[in-house]
């Protein structure tokens, strides 16, 4: 059975950091695209950041670049997210993703984070 678990949420303050952590299980995902996505109350999940197998590419948002930073350890089969400089606006649930290689939608899914910024 597959599973994503992330963990690492919590509530901070404007500024502030934190590192979200999701861990793979029941399969190796070393070759899949990882990323994570968010969902912030009343609103549609959406997409925050990617990185290919290798980890030579990373993808993101424009609301995050250049505070946010994905990274994987395909040893561990973990993704990371580092999330600096921290907004309300970030406020919201994080969820993990993996997809199959050739495959354009992802198909894993965490059951979530929360992440809580407050002004």
């Amino acid at each position: 059975q597959v599973q994503l678990v992330e963990s690492g949420g919590g509530l901070v303050q404007a500024g502030d950091s934190l590192r979200l952590s999701c861990a793979a299980s029941g399969r190796t995902f070393i070759n899949h695209r990882m990323g994570w996505f968010r969902q912030a109350p009343g609103k549609e999940r959406e997409f925050v950041a990617a990185i290919r197998w290798s980890g030579s590419n990373t993808y993101y948002a424009d609301s995050v670049k250049g505070r946010f930073t994905i990274s994987r350890d395909n040893a561990k089969n973990t993704v990371y997210l580092q999330m600096n400089s921290l907004k309300p606006e970030d406020t919201a649930v994080y969820y993990c993703a993996a997809r199959d290689p050739g495959v354009v939608e992802f198909g894993y899914w965490g059951q979530g984070t929360q992440v809580t910024v407050s002004s």
